[in-house]
């Protein structure tokens, strides 16, 4: 139920908005072309109002990057019991947010101005990459401290999962700008990917590919490869 007033609603869609002309105009003219006039057209909002949400551009940068974030973060909001589920759900999220042509883009902008723009890569680094990093490594301790997944190190856990699900198509993506892997291509290194990790990490193994596999399944019966 949305319990938020007219205005609250108002202001809440012109920020998102924002966020959304945010990440196109950044994707096609990079950090220090954009201005917040641009963006500010793009979205259909005055420059003023727009600096009234975000004081800066580098601060409309920054929540520009933690968004997605969050989103994906939704994932892990219910009860832990499910995890298979819900790093399915993490994984898709993360499918759907970083294989975006318009984040390839941003992504390729930013490691081409990363000398130059050092705060500006930082900022890249520390609001996304990294702050779904932090998310997922807390995920992944909690798992280990009840006995489900076999976490030595949440960390590198971390890093294991999301490295397996995506790291090849994706960095294919960054170097050949018009390689577009197609839904069924992703699906197999997600899928896949999962399976390696819950053979590495899960305390029982045979129940939780058998999760997967019913949701592999399921998302086949609906004619979707997820």
């Amino acid at each position: 139920m949305n319990n938020l007033s007219r205005r609250q609603q108002n202001r809440l869609n012109k920020k998102n908005r924002a966020l959304d002309a945010a990440l196109k105009v950044f994707s096609q003219y990079g950090f220090e072309t954009t201005t917040m006039e641009a963006i500010a057209t793009e979205a259909n909002l005055t420059k003023p109002t727009l600096y009234e949400y975000f004081g800066s551009k580098e601060e409309l940068f920054k929540a520009m990057m933690l968004a997605p974030r969050d989103l994906m973060m939704l994932a892990f909001d219910e009860d832990d019991d499910d995890y298979v589920s819900q790093l399915w759900a993490f994984a898709w999220t993360y499918v759907d947010t970083v294989m975006k042509p318009e984040f390839l883009s941003l992504a390729r902008l930013i490691i081409g101005d990363a000398k130059r723009f050092v705060e500006i890569g930082r900022a890249y680094q520390d609001s996304g990459p990294d702050r779904v990093l932090e998310g997922l490594t807390k995920y992944m301790a909690r798992q280990g401290t009840k006995k489900r997944l076999k976490i030595e190190d949440p960390e590198l856990a971390a890093e294991d999962f999301w490295g397996l699900i995506l790291s090849a198509p994706r960095n294919k993506a960054l170097h050949i700008p018009d390689y577009a892997p197609s839904i069924d291509m992703l699906a197999r290194y997600v899928h896949n990917g999962m399976k390696v990790f819950f053979r590495a990490y899960s305390v029982d193994v045979i129940k939780d590919l058998k999760k997967l596999s019913n949701l592999i399944e399921s998302s086949s019966k609906k004619g979707v490869s997820r």
